[in-house]
This record gives C-alpha cells, sequence and structure tokens, in this order.
C-alpha cells in the first residue's frame, strides 16, 4: 500500500504506508513529543535503580542488556548496550522506552514494565498489576542517567 504525503510547499510524493508511518514517527521521537513526565514526585535513586537493574526478581535489565563496568556475572547481548545511554538519550526518552517498548516498536521483545494492558498469558493474579512500582521506573531512569560517555 502507498500513502501521498503533501509537504508545505504543495510538493507531493508517494510513499509505502510504512515508510511514512517511520517518517512520522522518527519526527514525533525528534521533537520529544509526548514523552512522558516523571511518574512520581520523589526523584529517582540511581543506587536503588542499578539494583532493580540486576535484581533478578525486579527489572533484571542486564539479562538482556550490557553495561561495561557493571559487576555483574552475566550481562546479555539480546538488547542494546547500554554504556554511555546518559550521553545519547534523554531521561523521559528512557522512561518511555521501560514503561512501554511497545509504544515505539510495536514488535519489541522488552517487557513493558509499566503495562497493565493488553497483556497475553497473564496470570489472573497478576491482570491489571505492572512489572515495576512508578518509583522503581523513576529509580531505573536516574541510573541510567548516570551512563554518560568517557569524556
Amino acid at each position: 500500500r502507498a500513502a501521498v504525503v503533501r509537504y508545505g510547499n504543495g510538493r507531493r510524493i508517494r510513499m509505502s504506508v510504512l515508510a511514512t508511518s517511520l517518517l512520522l514517527l522518527g519526527s514525533a521521537v525528534a521533537a520529544g513529543a509526548d514523552l512522558p513526565a516523571p511518574l512520581t514526585d520523589t526523584p529517582g535513586d540511581p543506587i536503588a535503580g542499578a539494583a532493580v537493574f540486576v535484581d533478578r526478581d525486579a527489572g533484571h535489565c542486564i539479562t538482556c542488556h550490557r553495561v561495561s563496568g557493571l559487576d555483574a556475572a552475566f550481562q546479555g547481548n539480546v538488547g542494546p548496550e547500554l554504556t554511555g545511554i546518559a550521553s545519547r538519550r534523554s531521561a523521559a526518552y528512557l522512561r518511555d522506552r521501560i514503561m512501554d517498548p511497545t509504544r515505539l516498536n510495536p514488535e519489541a521483545t522488552m517487557p513493558g514494565y509499566f503495562r497493565s494492558r493488553n497483556l497475553r498469558q497473564v496470570p489472573p493474579s497478576a491482570r491489571g498489576t505492572t512489572l515495576l512500582t512508578a518509583q522503581q521506573i523513576e529509580d531505573v531512569v536516574a541510573y541510567l542517567m548516570t551512563l554518560e560517555e568517557a569524556p
């Protein structure tokens, strides 16, 4: 399928629907549109966030992500390396990705740590709950914002 995109100067161009969607999504993300504000009034604690990052019973982000210099027996390579992520992304962007990565990428395999709707294969006791609390999300964001590139 194709869509017609009209530019401000009246010029029109045919693009696939997928390309059009990616163009619009990229523009919205670049402009910081619709990124979530902090979820709590309490600032995130980077030390608590580092604990959530590696805790098997919490975020366990380390299963898929790697951070250079982090003292952990095993670090994953499925997701992107997060070393220096604070130099490349904003706190709002990281919060958005942690809350619900499928918002930007419907095919994302990363869990939506703050999603409670439209989930599949969730036991009845866990329905309507999130994997992490709002404070845990803020703590992980605070930890990730300490991961800056070395000068």
